[in-house]
């Protein structure tokens, strides 16, 4: 990476780009806008709430109060090491959420949505013990390709953020390249692939 990219305004850019879609943002957002599809919109939007408080709310706010204790380096848990146990408090919050969704006969839409991140969040829990593979390309690249599926082509244009803000987690020295392009196949194929097959075999 060229040094010029890594001081003064480039680097401000980066870190814009990492805090803006960061994995629990860009998922909330997913989670919120899913019930969108269903017939019943926007009386099912409730569903992509609770399921956003299971998902994203409390695991972040598990990180927030770990890192103000000091038992996480940073927001973004940028040291591998502290990945697996946080991925796996995430993934037991995301089950709770996935039951509630069941108990109160959730739509479709977000119950497909939360069973596609639990396969992703449990792939990264183990890939994490040993390799650093970038969450935020990961959340992003799957977030924008079933946006395209859910909402049609014209949502194409947002498949342009996932080099952007792959191009940000390099700057800011956080991923290597191939950590970053692992993370994109991952999201864009592996996640949302299972979010297709999900939802084709439960409509």
């Amino acid at each position: 990476m060229p040094p010029q990219l890594l001081t003064g305004p480039w680097r401000t850019v980066a870190r814009v780009l990492t805090e803006v879609f960061q994995p629990p943002v860009v998922v909330l957002v997913l989670l919120l806008t899913s019930p969108a599809i269903e017939p019943g919109f926007p009386g099912t939007m409730w569903f992509g709430f609770i399921a956003a408080m299971f998902v994203c709310v409390l695991p972040l706010a598990y990180v927030l109060v770990m890192v103000k204790l000091g038992r996480i380096t940073d927001h973004h848990v940028s040291d591998r090491r502290q990945r697996p146990a946080l991925l796996l408090m995430t993934l037991g919050s995301v089950l709770v959420g996935l039951l509630m969704l069941h108990l109160l006969s959730g739509p479709v839409s977000v119950t497909v949505m939360v069973i596609a991140l639990i396969g992703g969040i449990g792939v990264l829990a183990v890939v994490s013990a040993f390799w650093k593979m970038s969450g935020h390309a990961s959340a992003l690249a799957a977030a924008s390709v079933i946006s395209v599926m859910m909402f049609g082509p014209e949502w194409l244009p947002l498949l342009l953020l996932v080099p952007a803000v792959g191009w940000s987690r390099l700057v800011l020295r956080a991923h290597t390249l191939a950590q970053v392009i692992a993370g994109s196949l991952f999201g864009g194929l592996v996640i949302a692939g299972l979010w297709w097959l999900l939802r084709v075999w439960m409509l």
